[in-house]
């Protein structure tokens, strides 16, 4: 059987804020949080918010600023609170299905009332920020997208309106409640008898990126499961031993990355060749080679794909 260490503390794993599930749920006291002069908000458009000059600070803005980008009436959604009571809220800047009142806002107009001068998206800035500013991108990325997804009542098909501090939307017509969309996705990192690991090339991805073996799980499947049968399907290799190793959201737009270890009884390659180009053994001097020569391109940092590959590795790899 496999042992294998936890993953250290990932990327987009990160809160500092107490989400207030019990209080949010009145409006009363969510509206009063908005309206608290130390009220924080991160606005985010198109799935990227405002980052200072560094790239390892979010920048936050005001209620009473928004609108000067049009954004005064806009939905508002309660992230939590910070240890000193400070509210923190997101505001979507971008196109709101079903509304037709709000124009068009552009970027430049967003990072001029914010004090901002570049947006960035949580995939590619989350391991930069600090715990505080990583657990509210991710919030706020995960909940926007989720509004701006379904505006609509899955039962009657009226326009829903959100409560709950953002965390419900519900149905005025049908009395529907309806709670934001998680999806569950293993992801796994396959070593062989010889410690090398396996990783594979979707076809949607550029020529020479590889990462570790993912995929969603399926209505009333374990996750070990999960995990044999993407491996199976996408390579042909049959595993045992999976070992859970951490989680992190992946709100794009809407995964739950679930994190293993796994051992391969047969290394025999045969990809399915509908979603996987190629897939590969490495050694670790392998894989290092192929990282410096620029052969490979690794998952991104703030990934669990990047934080399984490492784990194994023993160290971090220079992209």
């Amino acid at each position: 059987m496999l042992s294998v260490s936890r993953l250290s503390p990932l990327p987009l794993a990160r809160s500092t804020l107490d989400r207030a599930t019990e209080r949010r749920v009145n409006p009363a006291w969510v509206d009063a949080r908005w309206f608290d002069p130390r009220c924080r908000v991160l606005v985010v458009m198109d799935g990227k918010a405002p980052v200072d000059p560094s790239g390892t600070a979010l920048v936050y803005t005001s209620p009473s600023r928004l609108g000067e980008v049009g954004l005064a009436e806009a939905e508002h959604y309660l992230l939590g609170l910070d240890g000193d009571g400070v509210p923190y809220f997101v505001v979507p800047a971008g196109p709101v299905p079903d509304d037709q009142t709000r124009g068009e806002i552009d970027e430049a107009t967003v990072l001029a009332a914010v004090g901002a001068d570049r947006l960035v998206s949580v995939r590619d800035a989350g391991h930069l920020l600090s715990d505080r500013d990583a657990g509210v991108f991710v919030h706020a990325t995960a909940l926007v997208n989720w509004h701006a997804n379904h505006p609509r009542c899955s039962r009657c098909g009226a326009a829903t309106a959100p409560s709950h501090g953002g965390h419900v939307r519900e149905c005025p017509e049908c009395r529907a409640q309806h709670f934001p969309r998680t999806d569950p996705a293993i992801i796994v990192l396959v070593t062989d008898d010889q410690d090398r690991c396996l990783l594979g090339r979707q076809r949607s991805w550029p020529a020479k990126r590889f990462s570790t073996l993912a995929g969603f799980v399926e209505p009333g499947e374990p996750l070990e499961h999960a995990v044999a049968r993407e491996v199976r399907e996408e390579t042909g290799i049959e595993i045992v031993d999976p070992v859970y190793a951490g989680s992190q959201p992946w709100p794009f737009p809407s995964s739950l990355m679930l994190g293993f270890f796994a051992r391969a009884v047969t290394t025999q390659i045969k990809v399915d060749e509908e979603e996987i180009a190629e897939a590969r053994w490495f050694s670790r001097a392998q894989l290092a080679e192929a990282v410096r020569t620029a052969e490979l391109l690794l998952p991104g940092r703030a990934s669990i794909a990047r934080a399984l590959i490492e784990s194994w590795y023993g160290d971090e790899l220079s992209d």
